[in-house]
């Protein structure tokens, strides 16, 4: 029997060749015949003569099944009248065959499922405009390459799972060697492991092939791929010129069209500005042109003009509004707080933790859940807390005060415009948390209660109190010594998705200020958990944002750009607008949920840009330079195995004295898991829930009872629960129904008193 080829069929095309021995029927039993493996196809011979034009069969391995029966015995069968019985003469020359073969099936494989997609893939490397048929045979050839690359790194995991599977095998025969006594069944033994190390070694020598193969044809596509790239590179140059001479067109289509109608209303003469405007002409040319937001279609930001920045220095009256000297401040000094204010002289009073118990390396044994699944309903399955990070809804709540900061310089702005772009900044800033946070947050128990007090060190206090449980509702209330008040009621609506899950806050926040009695109000954005049932977790946040401010009829818009795997935009974008109550444009807003966000005085603002995605033509915006407004807190070290909370988050679940029995704090299954006791807080959490549930039937007969006796009572008879710390009342300003502060809590604190307090732990 001759020796094989190279174990390794590397491209498509390429042949692999040799004897074995074929079963044909009882009588011959098994015959010597020529196979040949080629483009996922294995064909066979008598001789090899009979190539150029006789083959006696032939079965294709991408729908075929390869076994191994004994040690030279293997099977090809296609599930059909197709079934080749194969012997080889030795086990090593039976696993040759064996890695060629499963290496060209999962090859036809592939290849039949890039033919099922070759119209769809036709149409994805097609370019969406005419830029020139260069760059559409770069862009096939790119797409073509990356497809052979993929196939040799499918080969590479092939070929990984081969020596992962004898190298186990190796691994047995030493250890069976090993232990076994010198007897005559040790020379079996020893040939055993000579053979195995052989496969082993072929199997090696097979991967190393493919590498080199691999390796190989990255280094002849670089430079092929380096002079696309810089094409793709010129081309976009030349794209930008181009619009950049548009925009300049534009502009000055724009200055005539003023010029001509500066005598027919004063709005036009002020929007034109005079002769300023006229000498300010010859200086456009040199403006920079910012390409269009992608993800945020309504407007284009452009530098304002340098008689702009003149004017804006020497507090002139500009295009769009007037320059009080706050506002300047705002854009032209660097955002810092102000030295004399308070916070610089409050000492901390209370050295606070700054790490917590690593979370533990638990893996999810799902048989333990479906287990304790068995004859339970559906709304009494106990989710283990493996899923969970050691705080609750109420602290994640608290968490919005991460950047307490922007609504201190917030009440210290002499401008209301102002004012808005640091309120909706603080709304922005609140999401920060969640880029690496994909634990899910304990649920509060009805009646539980969370105390932040950081009166001393930041000047504020805050509350928060769960006031439902069907539908769960959560409300908070924080005051500060520096002029402001946030409160809001939240309840969280989900939808599952498939392969996303889709958290809806519903709830309105409200901010107000002592100076200027502004009043403030917005909602958040939707959050979704993405590879819920398999892959890496991650968040994204997305919708739309308006800040209002109720007293004076300014608002921002913001916009949470969704993340897209084909945008050319910064993910987590968020973009934004603060207009007056006219819908005058003041300040652009712009940034990221997870990083920063900056703003730009607008100094003018124009139609005229390209269109938008419903043909309207979008808002140009002439700015000052950019300032940062807000960035978020770096993590403390280690944090990835902290959970990844921030510096306030490794605060919020310290023990603190004096708290109420119902704060988070006291809650045990949320300490347990904080320690690391995982199981004894499964065991704990279970019992908290039953509890709940043992309450409020309890509280459900009450309130039967009371019906039936004829007695007055507030709300259905399943829902009559009265929260502690908060009353149930309509708001004034949007007329929605929530829960507000009453007051009475801090008051209980300072004197000891929580006999009203449930025994909810």
């Amino acid at each position: 029997m001759s020796e094989p080829k190279s174990p390794t069929p590397t491209p498509a095309g390429d042949t692999y060749k040799g004897w074995v021995f074929k079963w044909t029927n009882y009588i011959k039993g098994y015959q010597r015949r020529w196979f040949v493996l080629s483009n996922g196809l294995l064909s066979y011979y008598r001789t090899q003569a009979e190539m150029g034009h006789t083959c006696r069969g032939t079965i294709n391995l991408a729908t075929a099944t390869i076994s191994v029966d004994d040690a030279c015995n293997f099977v090809i069968s296609n599930g059909g009248a197709q079934t080749y019985h194969l012997k080889a003469s030795c086990e090593v020359e039976r696993q040759r065959w064996i890695t060629a073969l499963e290496l060209a099936k999962a090859k036809a494989a592939r290849m039949q499922a890039e033919s099922d997609d070759s119209g769809d893939d036709f149409s994805l490397s097609s370019p969406p405009a005419p830029l020139g048929q260069g760059s559409g045979a770069q862009t096939s050839e790119v797409q073509s390459t990356l497809r052979t690359l993929g196939s040799k790194m499918e080969d590479l995991c092939t070929c990984n799972d081969l020596i992962s599977k004898h190298g186990s095998a190796l691994q047995r025969s030493l250890l069976e060697l090993d232990s076994l006594r010198l007897t005559g069944e040790a020379g079996d033994k020893i040939r055993q492991v000579t053979e195995r190390t052989t496969l082993f070694r072929i199997t090696s020598n097979a991967m190393i092939n493919v590498c080199e193969d691999f390796l190989a044809l990255a280094q002849a596509h670089s430079k092929r791929w380096q002079k696309a790239l810089q094409a793709e590179r010129d081309q976009r140059v030349r794209l930008e010129e181009t619009l950049e001479q548009l925009a300049k067109q534009h502009n000055n289509l724009e200055r005539a069209f003023r010029g001509a109608a500066q005598s027919n209303t004063a709005a036009d003469s002020k929007g034109s500005a005079g002769p300023g405007k006229g000498e300010a002409s010859d200086e456009d040319d040199d403006n920079e042109f910012f390409d269009a937001v992608e993800e945020a279609p309504e407007f284009i930001t452009v530098p304002a003009d340098p008689q702009f920045h003149k004017r804006s220095s020497s507090n002139i009256s500009g295009f769009n509004s007037e320059i009080c000297p706050d506002d300047q401040s705002l854009n032209e000094e660097p955002l810092a707080m102000n030295p004399e204010s308070p916070s610089q002289e409050l000492v901390p009073t209370k050295k606070r933790r700054t790490c917590i118990p690593d979370k533990p390396n638990y893996s999810l044994n799902l048989w333990s859940i479906m287990k304790n699944c068995i004859g339970k309903e559906l709304s009494k399955i106990p989710m283990p807390v493996n899923f969970n990070e050691p705080i609750s809804m109420l602290q994640r709540l608290s968490e919005d005060l991460e950047y307490h900061e922007l609504l201190d310089k917030a009440a210290k702005c002499q401008s209301s415009l102002e004012q808005l772009c640091y309120v909706a900044a603080f709304s922005v800033s609140s999401y920060s948390t969640t880029v690496h946070r994909t634990g899910k947050p304990f649920n509060p128990l009805l009646g539980e209660t969370y105390e932040l007090d950081r009166l001393r060190e930041s000047g504020y206090r805050s509350l928060c109190e769960q006031v439902s449980h069907h539908p769960p509702a959560a409300a908070h209330h924080a005051i500060s010594n520096r002029g402001w008040t946030l409160r809001q009621e939240i309840t969280v609506a989900s939808k599952f998705r498939g392969k996303y899950l889709s958290i809806m806050p519903l709830g309105t926040i409200h901010a107000i200020f002592e100076k200027g009695n502004n009043h403030y109000t917005w909602k958040k954005v939707t959050t979704t958990v993405h590879n819920i049932i398999v892959g890496k977790l991650w968040i994204d946040q997305s919708g739309e944002i308006d800040v209002v401010n109720h007293t004076t009829g300014d608002h921002c818009h913001l916009k949470f750009a969704p993340y897209s795997y084909f945008s050319r935009d910064v993910p987590r974008k968020v973009t934004g607008v603060v207009m007056d109550k006219s819908d005058k444009a003041h300040y652009v807003l712009s940034g990221t949920w997870d990083e920063k966000m900056e703003l730009s005085r607008v100094m003018q603002s124009s139609r005229g840009g390209e269109n938008g995605a419903e043909g309207r033509q979008k808002t140009v915006y002439q700015t000052l330079k950019a300032r940062e407004v807000w960035r978020r807190n770096p993590l403390p070290e280690g944090a990835e195995a902290m959970y990844f909370f921030t510096d306030l988050a490794l605060t919020l679940n310290e023990a603190e004295e004096g708290v109420a029995p119902t704060d988070s704090r006291q809650r045990p299954d949320q300490r347990l898991m904080e320690d690391g006791r995982w199981d004894e807080a499964n065991a704990e959490k279970q019992r908290l829930e039953e509890k709940q549930r043992a309450v409020r039937r309890e509280r459900e007969r009450e309130a039967v009872s009371l019906r039936a006796a004829g007695q007055p009572e507030e709300g259905a008879p399943h829902d009559n629960y009265k929260a502690l710390w908060f009353e149930h009342c309509e708001d004034p300003t949007t007329g929605e129904p929530l829960h507000i502060y009453k007051g009475g809590y801090w008051e209980a604190k300072e004197q000891g008193s929580w006999e009203s307090c449930p025994n909810i732990f």
